[in-house]
């Protein structure tokens, strides 16, 4: 069987007002890194608000938004888990290895996070939809 995709139709640029939020939004989310978390909060709210009745562009930006947000807070949530256990198994030291690694895993979603903003802000700022909003890499 072939699999066809089925591609929206071209759309038109996105004005200047369409992109100021996504990238303000954009812009949020990699303010967390100095806000302790605070900003992308802010972003996400924005996100849920305007995703509907939107261009297409906007939407696409915000759904890679939204779902940016909520994987790296479930992720966060799981090395955080891990770095709990690992702290009460410190103490027959099984923990400390578990700790470690947890601490690489929060390290290396905190860089995926900031690698999916870039990425979503550069093709905003070009006047792009993002092209694969669903995916759970780049």
């Amino acid at each position: 069987m072939t699999d066809h995709t089925h591609l929206p139709p071209p759309q038109p640029a996105a004005t200047a007002d369409e992109r100021t939020l996504p990238i303000v939004t954009y812009a949020l989310y990699l303010g967390g890194f100095l806000t302790g978390g605070l900003t992308p909060i802010i972003g996400v709210i924005i996100a849920h608000a305007g995703k509907d009745n939107t261009s297409w562009f906007v939407r696409s930006h915000y759904q890679f938004l939204i779902r940016t947000f909520w994987i790296t807070v479930l992720a966060l949530l799981a090395g955080g888990a891990a770095m709990g256990v690992g702290v009460v198994l410190s103490i027959i030291l099984i923990g400390i290895p578990i700790m470690v690694l947890a601490g690489l895993f929060m390290g290396l979603v905190a860089i995926w996070f900031a690698v999916r903003s870039v990425v979503g802000l550069i093709y905003a700022v070009q006047n792009q939809p993002y092209p694969k909003p669903e995916t759970w890499l780049i």
